[in-house]
């Protein structure tokens, strides 16, 4: 009797890398985020866009503890990307996808695990420049970055800029900072 043989396709191998990758970037943002305590107070900061020159900041100022701000920042993102990548493996699992629908879903998934490895990295690189901590937020279009100072000179502005603009593609013009204090 004949064994049956299992074949493997080229499609079934890229959609497993692929949404292997995507994993592996939630697993590591979930990892990295700081944990929040059942006890703790969030705080909801609201942040007003206004037209911004290259090298300004803008200051954000809240009644609560600005590490609760960061806290209740990173779990926020982290829900938004795990929400997406929910809906991500859903649409790629689907079945009845077109070879050019899978295709492009899965170029979506590598964009989403693009933009939470460009954030990370430009969190880390922002802290290594001495400031206590920051967010970064990437959506392929701008860039939103909050960082904790007690004021921002333009030369540190402009070096946050050069950080974002080295590990994405984003204009300076797309760039906002607001500062937490």
């Amino acid at each position: 009797m004949k064994k049956p043989t299992i074949i493997i396709g080229k499609k079934q191998i890229i959609m497993t890398c692929l949404t292997m990758m995507l994993a592996i970037a939630v697993y590591i943002n979930y990892a990295t985020a700081p944990k929040v305590g059942d006890g703790e107070k969030l705080a909801n900061n609201t942040v007003k866009n206004d037209t911004v020159n290259y090298g300004e900041t803008e200051f954000v100022n809240g009644n609560a503890d600005t590490v609760d701000y960061f806290a209740q920042a990173r779990l926020d993102k982290m829900n938004n990307r795990d929400e997406a990548v929910q809906t991500l493996q859903t649409i790629i699992g689907g079945g009845d996808l077109s070879d050019d629908e899978m295709v492009s879903n899965a170029l979506d998934a590598v964009e989403v695990s693009k933009l939470i490895e460009a954030e990370g990295t430009i969190e880390s690189l922002v802290k290594a420049q001495g400031f206590e901590d920051c967010v970064a937020y990437l959506d392929g279009e701008s860039a939103k970055l909050v960082v904790k100072t007690e004021g921002l000179d333009k030369a540190q502005a402009a070096s946050i800029k050069e950080i974002i603009m080295g590990e994405s593609e984003i204009s300076a013009e797309k760039i906002r900072i607001f500062e937490v204090k």
